[in-house]
């Protein structure tokens, strides 16, 4: 599995991230470890998580992930294999995850907080890569807004406080690196600006959703990944299980995401059928399996550091994995920019 530096690090990471935000609502502790067992084999080095999941988030089954992948390293002694990355919650009304039942926000007493309990669910002493889950600012995010910036007056910290309470976990060893997430190309030229000029911690990387339905990252995202070393860690590379064509004309597969939770609807615009039909097409049409082509698609941008995967099945997961085999040539990337330019981003 080839493997990537991550921002300015010494830190290399497999192009393929292990995604693992169902385990502890559709996956056992037991599927989880089975996953882990398998990435390993196949090279992946590279683990995202978050104090938020399971997804989706509620109160019985916050931190269970971590507790799963704490757990893990518990059994098989291989903490030191693994560049872990996890997250802290932006401002939000999820009053379960700090102590008082008081909502989220970026502040230093509660990301202070979020670390170590963090540590404490994973049973580790740092975190590799602690990243920013969306910003403490309020803002549309997680497809609700389009893609138009909407100006909305509510408090928020300071970036400059949030990268000082950043620092001083850098300074304790608690985390080694950090990271955007959902965060936009202003906000990410802030941090920069921020910690470019004091010595405060530098952002090594930006996790934001990019598929085949949302290429928004491509417009401002991509140029300050290649100029300012800030990769993206793309998740969502299939779109929820959309460009696997699973959920195509209606279908509702028993088990699946959008029959459990009905969560999906940032793929389920007025054209998005269609789009992703003609990414269907493409894959027939070369014999690709339609979500190893869309996973190779986002694997494949030189912007992008590594691909956050996810799968409820083993048998999914292998198809993730093993995308990477997948030979995307010149006439297929001609006919993917065809689709795109006909649907354009249906998603975002």
């Amino acid at each position: 599995m080839e493997k990537r530096k991550l921002g300015k690090t010494d830190i290399e990471v497999s192009k393929i991230c292990l995604g693992t935000m169902t385990w502890g609502q559709q996956n056992t502790e037991s599927e989880g470890h089975q996953q882990m067992d398998y990435a390993m084999d196949m090279g992946i080095n590279f683990f995202d998580t978050a104090e938020m999941y399971a997804v989706p988030p509620k109160k019985e089954t916050q931190g269970s992930t971590e507790k799963i992948i704490g757990s893990w390293f518990k059994q098989r002694k291989s903490r030191d294999k693994v560049i872990l990355a996890t997250k802290v919650s932006g401002r939000s009304p999820l009053n379960w995850l700090r102590d008082g039942d008081i909502s989220t926000e970026q502040s230093r007493e509660q990301i202070f907080e979020a670390v170590d309990k963090s540590l404490s669910r994973l049973g580790v002493d740092y975190i590799d890569l602690y990243q920013l889950h969306w910003p403490d600012r309020p803002m549309n995010l997680f497809g609700g807004g389009g893609i138009n910036y909407e100006h909305i007056d509510k408090p928020a910290n300071d970036i400059s406080i949030i990268l000082e309470s950043l620092e001083e976990l850098v300074k304790l060893g608690k985390i080694r690196y950090i990271g955007l997430s959902n965060e936009t190309p202003w906000g990410t030229m802030k941090f920069l600006h921020h910690s470019n000029n004091s010595s405060k911690p530098r952002v090594q990387s930006i996790q934001n959703a990019y598929n085949l339905l949302n290429r928004t990252f491509e417009v401002g995202g991509s140029e300050i990944s290649h100029r300012e070393d800030v990769g993206l860690l793309a998740y969502s590379p299939i779109a929820q299980g959309y460009l696997s064509g699973k959920y195509q004309n209606g279908a509702l597969p028993k088990g699946s995401r959008k029959e459990l939770f009905d969560r999906l609807q940032r793929y389920e615009g007025p054209y998005a059928e269609d789009a992703i039909q003609a990414y269907l097409d493409i894959g027939t049409k070369y014999n690709i399996d339609p979500s190893q082509l869309a996973n190779q698609f986002v694997t494949s941008k030189p912007f992008v550091t590594s691909n956050i995967i996810g799968a409820t099945n083993m048998e999914q997961l292998k198809l993730a994995v093993t995308s990477v085999e997948i030979n995307l040539t010149e006439e297929i990337y001609s006919d993917i920019e065809k689709a795109f330019q006909k649907h354009g981003n249906v998603a975002s």
